[in-house]
């Protein structure tokens, strides 16, 4: 395995140099390439931020973690761990020992503040890039949230999209691609991303967005096509393991993005079993996460 100066960069980047890359060779574990890669969430395996959630990770048999950047509240900005380098080390090198990768770096704050009114957005952005930099991460995901539904609320698309384009041009100098997720259909979120203009804004997708909707999941995909598509949220609402969900046919879905030729990180949210307990983290998230991979690493 390469081996690199972590310290030397860790320490350069914290003092703020946010334009600094980390090359594509420089991820804490580079597994075996897959088209596909499966991650779960920190945050939904109950991990927020814990260094535990990398072995947890490990033992459901994903290949990734998405990190959660902390919480917010009425900070300035999120309460992120990563940023204390005795911290920050024990993580990468729990990252190395039980061969995880970090698949995307989460601002799950937004989901309920405003992304479209909060003065400090910037500065919560630049934080999320800085540690998808020091983590080796290429996607940052960024949900609209309530606050910023563009069908309830369409007087926000303006401010939105302006702080989109400025996003957008801290994404391209920190070498990161910025998932946002909107209450929008396919269409309207191409329409989006045109308006916008940026290619380092790009759609994380989550399944259960079009389903929720009523609307043709393989044809939302379609729409949006392969250079759209940042990561996606291989889940749908819980109640059902995805093996037991009969309204996603998940083989068509990877015949779909095969034939896309989209390759990335599948990461599952939900899709938990309504008779099992939410704190039974392996049984859900093992069985789903054993259930994509049947599927798209079979």
């Amino acid at each position: 395995m390469k081996v690199i100066n972590r310290r030397a960069f860790i320490t350069t980047a914290v003092l703020g140099a946010t334009t600094l890359m980390l090359p594509k060779s420089t991820w804490a574990w580079k597994g075996q390439e897959q088209r596909y890669k499966v991650a779960v969430i920190d945050l939904m395996i109950l991990k927020r931020q814990k260094l535990s959630a990398v072995k947890l990770a490990s033992e459901i048999g994903a290949d990734g973690l998405e990190i959660d950047m902390g919480g917010l509240g009425n900070r300035d900005t999120f309460d992120n761990k990563f940023f204390d380098e005795e911290f920050r080390t024990d993580y990468i090198n729990a990252l190395k020992e039980h061969r995880i990768e970090v698949a995307s770096v989460a601002m799950t704050g937004f989901y309920a503040q405003s992304f479209a009114t909060r003065p400090t957005y910037k500065q919560m952005v630049d934080d999320c890039l800085k540690t998808c930099q020091l983590l080796g991460a290429r996607v940052a995901f960024l949900p609209l949230g309530v606050q910023g539904d563009l069908v309830k609320n369409p007087e926000l698309r303006p401010a939105i999209v302006e702080r989109l384009k400025e996003v957008g041009k801290m994404a391209r100098k920190a070498g990161v691609i910025i998932g946002i997720e909107t209450a929008l259909d396919a269409r309207g979120e191409v329409e989006l991303l045109n308006e916008i203009g940026s290619k380092n804004i790009q759609i994380y997708f989550n399944f259960s967005n079009p389903l929720k909707e009523g609307r043709d999941l393989i044809k939302e995909i379609q729409i949006l096509g392969k250079k759209r598509i940042a990561q996606i949220h291989c889940t749908d609402e819980d109640g059902v393991w995805l093996e037991n969900n009969t309204r996603l046919d998940m083989p068509k879905v990877k015949e779909t993005l095969d034939k896309m030729r989209w390759r990335g990180w599948l990461v599952i949210e939900r899709s938990r079993d309504a008779s099992i307990s939410p704190r039974m983290v392996k049984e859900n998230f093992g069985a789903n996460t054993r259930y994509v991979k049947s599927i798209f690493q079979g």
